[in-house]
């Protein structure tokens, strides 16, 4: 139970801090846009990657840091084009009923969009295969499965939780002027992970 909390809350204390991927959720959520298959899709991606990094995958992506390299350029990209998207939408001055009708988008267009926001961003690659990986290495076969379970125990607690938890935040949203500040901030946190990941390389 012990090894179980451990990976529980370092799952959770890498998972919580703000990125583009909780950015999409949240925003999702208040919407209650395709909600269950957002959160479905990040916490069992999460699940693969924590899976990958504890069976010692992690090694073998060292060894080939051009790999991160590609995935940087990508993700840096994409998420300036996302940034450029949620400015635009903040001076369209919409409020979350124009939003809501609006975001009707279809389901290949989400899981595009959800793959591309997990599987893009190199940091998801350095906090799951690599330093959770790396934690979890000293541990038994058993005491890693223990750990592992732990770990994908906290995406899943906290994906579906901030997915389905936004829509009390939905009042607050109404209000164009919120809405106007919360695609402003996605904005400006897409654009600050960008430019962290064009460093990167």
């Amino acid at each position: 139970m012990n090894i179980f909390l451990t990976g529980l809350l370092l799952g959770g204390s890498l998972i919580i801090a703000i990125g583009s991927q909780n950015a999409y959720v949240l925003k999702q959520g208040l919407l209650k846009s395709h909600v269950f298959l957002i959160c479905l899709i990040c916490a069992v991606s999460d699940a693969f990657l924590i899976a990958l990094g504890t069976s010692g995958v992690g090694v073998i992506i060292e060894q080939h840091p051009e790999w991160l390299k590609w995935v940087t350029w990508f993700g840096a990209a994409y998420l300036f084009i996302f940034a450029l998207m949620s400015f635009r939408a903040a001076f369209s001055g919409e409020t979350l009923e124009a939003a809501s009708t609006g975001s009707n988008q279809n389901t290949k267009t989400v899981i595009t969009t959800v793959l591309a926001l997990t599987f893009l961003n190199p940091h998801v690659y350095l906090d799951t295969v690599l330093l959770i990986g790396s934690i979890a290495s000293p541990y038994t076969a058993d005491d890693r499965l223990h750990f592992t379970l732990g770990a994908v125990s906290a995406s899943f607690i906290w994906f579906f939780g901030l997915g389905y938890g936004a829509r009390f935040l939905s009042p607050l949203f109404a209000k164009p002027v919120a809405w106007k500040i919360l695609n402003t901030v996605i904005g400006f946190v897409m654009l600050w992970i960008a430019y962290r990941l064009v460093i990167f390389v």
